[in-house]
């Protein structure tokens, strides 16, 4: 396969082969998948601009007002293993340490998990249920995307060729929120998805009321899916077994998934209504504890 290979050193620079190359070019950031894809001639490129110089693009920050920015070039695993995230959402560092194995998340990079907008990516639901944004900017300027509208379909976002995803930012969450993702692969966290469930809840303290509720449905959909009609059977209620089997039910209901060597579609339903049970049961069993833990402090 014959094409042309930039490294450049400046956003400036980057922006500026995207314009040049458009369709034709291609983003290499960790090259995960990229690499794999050319091997496979599934893509088949003109021109690879590699962005790994652009070291200005890897970070993890957190301020009050803001929330939290990744940049587009941050390792999985340092996403995992960050202390800042642990303290302040841990859902991000936990969601990335089902994503493949130590070796790949070592490369991999939060950007182009995304960006390759494979309807199995590990980051996407529950960067979602957190609702994240990303920035895309270009030589023209900049814009804001929520990310529960950057992707179109298998492979597929709004990016435009000129545009270049450099970070990441969720804001901050409410208090007395917490979420987990939940992840069915057929051989462990090292391989893809065959179902993705995040849910991030909030309730009010001490009644167990739910404040507000965010499911979001990975590998079951051309695209990561909201469960929205779940999510309403759940806000200004309290749980209540009966209650989760049926949010669950329902959210089994809104997936749409396909038959693949992974996995059937009915199998996948299945698993949707088992994961977002299981899912629910740990964060109630954390809300407890949590709870308890104020109650504690207090005396």
């Amino acid at each position: 396969m014959q094409f042309e290979y930039f490294a450049p050193s400046t956003l400036e620079e980057t922006l500026l082969l995207l314009t040049t190359c458009g369709e034709e070019g291609q983003v290499l950031a960790g090259g995960t998948d990229l690499v794999l894809n050319m091997r496979e001639r599934t893509l088949t490129p003109q021109y690879v601009i590699n962005i790994g110089r652009l070291i200005d693009l890897n970070y993890i920050r957190y301020a009050e007002d803001e929330g939290i920015q990744i940049g587009t070039l941050t390792p999985i695993r340092d996403i995992e293993r960050s202390p800042l995230l642990r303290a302040r959402c841990s859902l991000i560092s936990q969601a990335a340490g089902t994503l493949a194995d130590p070796t790949i998340r070592n490369v991999a990079t939060i950007g182009g998990n995304l960006c390759n907008a494979a309807p199995s990516a590990d980051m996407a639901p529950p960067l979602i249920a957190l609702a994240a944004t990303v920035k895309l900017v270009s030589s023209a300027g900049e814009r804001v995307v929520p990310l529960d509208e950057f992707f179109t379909g298998p492979g597929m976002t709004v990016r435009r060729a000129d545009e270049l995803l450099t970070e990441i930012e969720v804001p901050v969450q409410p208090e007395h929120s917490t979420g987990v993702y939940l992840k069915h692969s057929a051989r462990g966290t090292a391989d893809l998805a065959v179902v993705g469930v995040a849910v991030v809840l909030s309730r009010e303290p001490g009644n167990g009321v739910c404040r507000d509720a965010k499911i979001v449905l990975g590998a079951v959909a051309p695209t990561p899916v909201r469960a929205r009609k779940a999510e309403r059977m759940l806000k200004r209620k309290k749980y209540d077994s009966e209650l989760v089997e049926r949010v669950a039910r329902t959210a089994s209901d809104e997936s749409s998934p396909i038959d693949d060597v992974r996995g059937s579609a009915a199998y996948r339903r299945e698993m949707v209504e088992f994961l977002v049970i299981e899912a629910i049961k740990q964060i109630t069993e954390d809300f407890a504890i949590s709870e308890t833990i104020r109650q504690v402090t207090r005396e």
